[in-house]
């Protein structure tokens, strides 16, 4: 393990292209894989609903190492995790201008059987002035915020047993009170663990589920808080404080090469999944701590990778799997009816700010859209990244940073001052 100090981690340059940006605010944070409310969502309401002709402004880039991972950024920080050679690199920017405050690295040995990137996977969590990372193979890290210094570290694979998988351990975690909840498919019991984010200690374990490459998400719903797991088999709802399992419906992809990996939507009292490989999307109601479906099918939102948003009364996503060029949609919530599709549209990510979708495609291409069942009407378009788009973004204090396979950018999406 590694730990440099600012001077030393600068191992490539940072592009400066703009002067330097405001703070970003706590209110605008993005501490999470999708979002505050992990939802998807961008909470602010300063982004500008046109963009110049050239573009929004891009206020730094910087080269970086392998990952599918998406930025974390909380009270001006950035946090980056990626792979520098043989190291799985946890990295804190200034979010204003791309420069290091500190980095911290270990030993991986990851290699990607399919010979895709063999970088992280898992978007970092920033909660009460710690960072926790979770990576490839499974070793998940507490770090202190302001200096990089480790807390603590857990090993899941050796620890649970906790198999590779077709494409290595990839759950972002998950805080709930004093718990770090991850999906990690373990051994005798431990398919989904729960560790104390102040030491590292196991808090429970449940389920004999199998890792998917979903996600965990955490809401309430009459009163009671759940934790909500799509795991390989289907979706599970626990109490995230003590592992229960409150109860779980099956749904799965019916091939076994197959991978579930966009998060469950909470939308009031109604949970949407959705998966490729023949499967589909199910709406579900949760009443009296139990489930029922509403509808189910394969024809209206098969997510893959990219998990939908929602947005007053619709859904809005990618249907169909990422390497057969997939379909842009909106899809009607309650009832699953297909309101428009942008079909061969190509694969990315949808990210809700108030009315607007910002839609970065795998291609390095973002778009500003109004979130409408009228019809996908693009109101800019801007090249701001190279071809390899995958990893979520991050939307914070009104700046997009979103990341390609060596490269990180920083854009003003502000309305003009």
């Amino acid at each position: 393990m590694h730990l440099s100090s600012p001077k030393a981690s600068r191992r490539w340059p940072v592009c400066f292209l703009w002067f330097a940006l405001t703070a970003p605010t706590c209110a605008s944070d993005w501490p999470q894989f999708l979002g505050p409310a992990r939802n998807g969502a961008y909470p602010g309401s300063d982004l500008a609903d046109s963009w110049p002709k050239d573009g929004p402004p891009v206020l730094w880039k910087k080269k970086i190492g392998q990952g599918f991972s998406g930025p974390a950024v909380s009270s001006g920080k950035l946090i980056l995790f990626h792979r520098l050679d043989d190291k799985e690199t946890v990295e804190s920017l200034d979010a204003n201008n791309g420069k290091s405050f500190w980095s911290f690295d270990y030993p991986t040995g990851y290699r990607d059987d399919f010979g895709f990137d063999e970088g992280p996977r898992a978007t970092p969590t920033i909660s009460e002035g710690k960072v926790f990372t979770f990576g490839a193979e499974g070793v998940l890290h507490c770090l202190d915020l302001s200096t990089g210094k480790k807390i603590w570290s857990a090993n899941v694979k050796s620890r649970f047993e906790a198999a590779k998988g077709f494409f290595g351990m990839a759950c972002s975690p998950l805080i709930e009170g004093n718990a770090v909840l991850l999906n990690i498919g373990g051994a005798n019991g431990a398919g989904v663990v729960a560790f104390d984010k102040a030491n590292g200690r196991l808090l429970w374990k449940a389920t004999e589920d199998e890792a998917s490459y979903s996600s965990p998400v955490a809401a309430t719903l009459d009163g009671r808080r759940y934790a909500f797991f799509f795991t390989r088999r289907g979706l599970v709802a626990l109490d995230p404080s003590s592992g229960k399992v409150f109860f779980d419906f099956p749904w799965r992809p019916r091939i076994q090469a197959s991978v579930s990996a966009a998060a469950p939507l909470v939308i009031d009292d109604l949970i949407f999944l959705s998966a490729s490989y023949q499967t589909g999307a199910v709406l579900l109601r949760v009443k009296d701590n139990q489930v029922e479906k509403i509808w189910s099918n394969d024809d209206s939102l098969s997510n893959h990778y990219a998990t939908s948003v929602y947005h007053d009364g619709f859904l809005y996503g990618f249907d169909g799997r990422q390497e057969s060029g997939p379909s842009l949609r909106c899809v009607e919530l309650k009832t699953g009816k297909v309101r428009w599709s942008e079909d061969r549209f190509g694969a990315g990510t949808v990210t809700l700010a108030g009315h607007t979708l910002l839609v970065l495609r795998e291609n390095g291409e973002l778009m500003l859209a109004p979130a409408s069942p009228d019809g996908f009407k693009p109101a800019a378009r801007a090249q701001v990244l190279p071809n390899g788009a995958r990893a979520y973004p991050a939307v914070a204090d009104g700046h997009i940073y979103a990341r390609s396979k060596d490269a990180l950018v920083c854009v003003d999406l502000r309305k003009p001052k």
